[in-house]
């Protein structure tokens, strides 16, 4: 197991720890420099459930079935493409499209402003994004687009963390399945796995605690700059 593997594991559950989400963003822009995305993304598959299982229990009173369910629904129906395309995709091809997604995701949640008005969403806007956000989880586990509508129908960050890991929660369980049926998950992945639980379990329990004592806002930011001056750096070394 490298240090670099630990290093990325325990950064990105820390980052999920604080915000609730972006930990495959973080794990995905360390590694690809120096791994494929097919290796990548199983493990952060594996290592992340438990992480999600842990939130939404944690936050299970604020979660909305009329916000998670029907998001669920559509980010599962994106899947099967996303994840039959990385199991044929060409890797640099695959590496340049996570850049993209992750810049994209960076400046979408740089730019948004959460509107006072929480109500009546576009049932348009709702299809797409969980179509897209299933096509990326498929690809590489990402469903950040995700988070730009849940944070629009959520009032505060118990009720963001709790239905975004619970929506996470029931595509990581379908995929879970894809994965071992379609043989993306070797034993050797899912060994490794298994061995980075603790450290990512250490990672989610730091972030969490500093969640507390941190402001949500001005970290979100960072974490946001750094992952799309990453994937920027991630498109070059890709195509040059």
């Amino acid at each position: 197991m490298e240090l670099i593997t630990i290093i990325a594991v325990f950064t990105a559950f820390l980052v999920k720890g604080i915000c609730g989400f972006a930990n495959t963003l973080v794990l995905g822009s360390i590694l690809s420099f120096s791994q494929n995305t097919i290796s990548i993304t199983p493990v952060d598959l594996i290592v992340g459930l438990p992480a999600n299982v842990l939130i939404a229990v944690r936050e299970r009173k604020s979660i909305d079935y009329k916000v998670f369910v029907p998001l669920s629904l559509l980010v599962i129906a994106g899947i099967i493409p996303g994840v039959i395309f990385l199991k044929n995709g060409n890797v640099n091809l695959l590496k340049v499209l996570f850049g993209f997604a992750v810049i994209l995701i960076g400046i979408e949640t740089l730019l948004r402003e959460r509107k006072e008005d929480k109500k009546g969403q576009s049932k348009i806007l709702l299809g797409v994004i969980g179509v897209v956000s299933g096509i990326l989880c498929g690809l590489f586990g990402v469903g950040a687009f995700l988070v730009a509508y849940i944070g629009r129908t959520t009032e505060t960050p118990s009720q963001f963390r709790g239905n975004i890991c619970a929506v996470f929660l029931m595509e990581n369980l379908f995929r879970l399945a894809l994965y071992f049926f379609s043989g993306i998950i070797t034993k050797d992945i899912f060994i490794l796995s298994i061995k980075l639980i603790p450290v990512m379990i250490i990672g989610l329990m730091a972030g969490i605690g500093l969640s507390k004592i941190i402001n949500e806002a001005y970290s979100k930011k960072i974490i946001t700059v750094m992952l799309v001056l990453t994937g920027v750096s991630l498109i070059i070394s890709n195509i040059i």
